[in-house]
């Protein structure tokens, strides 16, 4: 589902001065695991303790990130369209996931299951789950995944 999000990223002058280094409109591609949903990357790092003077890593024919590199980071949002099904898998990753907008459950292999509303947050460790939106409306989450021992 195609959405778009505006992304503003902070830098600094030749004398090292704060200034706004780019804003811009960020569009959404398919998801990877299903292409109803809408994937919006970021940012990503891929250092820790991260660069925080580095290039741009969304960058025009970069290909998106989508599980962060050793030491690194991921930030997106996803967009599950109202009736979107669950699609269960696992990361090796810590995730701090924010619902934006509408409401989502997050179910867990042993079938518990977390209804989450907007303004509600998460942290998922690395655990084996899937995203189900059985409301009417779409639902967006911020996700930032941060590597994590396996």
């Amino acid at each position: 589902m195609p959405f778009k999000i505006r992304r503003i990223v902070t830098s600094h002058d030749e004398r090292g001065r704060a200034v706004v280094g780019a804003d811009s409109w960020l569009e959404a591609a398919p998801g990877v695991m299903d292409k109803n949903l809408g994937n919006c990357w970021l940012w990503s790092t891929d250092s820790m303790p991260a660069d925080a003077f580095g290039s741009d890593p969304v960058l025009p024919g970069v290909k998106p990130a989508l599980h962060p590199k050793p030491h690194g980071t991921v930030f997106r949002i996803v967009e599950f369209p109202a009736g979107a099904p669950a699609v269960m898998h696992k990361t090796d990753t810590v995730d701090y996931a924010i619902v934006l907008s509408g409401e989502i459950d997050m179910i867990l292999d042993d079938g518990a299951e977390v209804h989450m509303n907007t303004g509600d947050v998460m942290v998922q460790r690395a655990t084996y789950h899937g995203w189900l939106n059985r409301g009417d409306k779409p639902c967006r989450i911020a996700f930032v995944l941060i590597d994590s021992k396996p």
